[in-house]
């Protein structure tokens, strides 16, 4: 998939003549292939991908909507910018401020001896609406995922380390069809649980224990994200309490999404839950955030969100309660934003606690 059309709508709006790209997955995002090791140019007739000699016959048998092009010692990717800028007839050409370092920027504006404007927040804007086709890539990657946990849950027991159950879901997840992990899995145990972003480590399973599993697959470049927290043997009646006021949390904070509310009020719908149940100082982190080609993008659903989650974007509904030095739980799932409700797409059972 490309989403040159969209770009193009954006230079024409902004009165711009082109733009140069050169974040990894903005490329992606912009002619659909991943690793140019080089440039993608926008134009508002013409698009070059311009990559090396290790790239270039994938390119050009993957790319959409670009003319692929190839740089090499002779013909730095400079000069085949500058060749490409000269066929467009561009004069004002932007490039991702919010992405480049400052000298990169300035290296740039020195390379082409041009300068260049500030693309300011335009992928932003325009990667947080999701079309119908990014949204399939996004709930394929869920249900590689969700295909992943359901073999792993089968296999955990006393004994198991965290690193044994990590390997377990990212070994799966290849298996089902994954590209890759879109971040390294958290996976921790008994009173690591209590950690949100805990590392795998050599820590073992006991009975009695709960288990708390963060992973996400990569389709077409596009994240999922989960989590589930079960519990292994039995659960005490405090850790099915905890269990179930988290659940309540998250689905108050996903009847509290549509198109045009404050990340914020998303939050506090939740949290308020969480706060009336006497856990409010246990819930540190927000309720969500937007995904896509990055696991984490703009905007949030947490205290200090302020921006309102448009139509079409994507967010994580993950409230949780983490008690220090005992246990803790969280429960994820990602949610599309429509306009008058939140569909989850995450289809993973949590309504119960599962006890292994």
């Amino acid at each position: 998939m490309n989403q040159i059309a969209r770009i193009r709508e954006e230079l024409i709006k902004r009165g711009l003549d082109a733009l140069l790209i050169t974040d990894e997955k903005n490329q992606r995002y912009a002619a659909g292939f991943p690793f140019t090791d080089g440039a993608v140019l926008v134009g508002r007739e013409k698009a070059f991908l311009i990559t090396d000699s290790r790239y270039i016959e994938a390119a050009e048998q993957q790319a959409e909507g670009a003319e692929v092009r190839m740089f090499d010692r002779a013909c730095p990717l400079a000069a085949k910018l500058k060749e490409a800028l000269a066929e467009m007839g561009a004069e004002k050409i932007a490039a991702e401020d919010q992405s480049l370092s400052h000298a990169a920027f300035l290296g740039w504006e020195q390379k082409l001896g041009v300068k260049l404007e500030s693309a300011g927040e335009l992928f932003r804007n325009l990667r947080v609406v999701k079309t119908e086709e990014e949204i399939a890539s996004m709930i394929h990657a869920q249900r590689i995922s969700e295909a992943a946990l359901e073999e792993v849950l089968h296999i955990i027991k006393p004994g198991m380390t965290e690193r044994e159950i990590a390997a377990e879901l990212v070994y799966r997840m290849l298996r089902h069809g994954s590209e890759g992990n879109s971040f390294d899995p958290i996976v921790v145990t008994g009173s690591k649980t209590s950690m949100p972003h805990g590392v795998p480590g050599d820590k073992v399973v006991q009975k009695g224990d709960f288990v708390t599993m963060d992973f996400g697959s990569l389709k077409d470049g596009y994240c999922s994200d989960m989590t589930r927290t079960v519990a292994v043997g039995s659960a005490t009646d405090e850790m099915k309490n905890v269990y179930y006021t988290v659940l309540k949390a998250q689905l108050a904070g996903i009847a509290a999404a549509h198109a045009g509310v404050l990340g914020k009020d998303i939050d506090a719908a939740s949290r308020k839950v969480i706060a009336d149940a006497g856990y409010g100082e246990y819930f540190g982190h927000g309720f969500g955030h937007c995904l896509g080609l990055d696991i984490h993008e703009p905007p949030f659903a947490g205290p200090t969100g302020n921006v309102p989650l448009p139509a079409g974007s994507l967010s994580s509904a993950e409230p949780g309660i983490y008690l220090p030095g005992r246990f803790g739980v969280r429960i994820e799932d990602v949610m599309i934003i429509r306009e008058t409700c939140a569909e989850v797409i995450t289809k993973a059972p949590k309504n119960e606690l599962i006890v292994l």
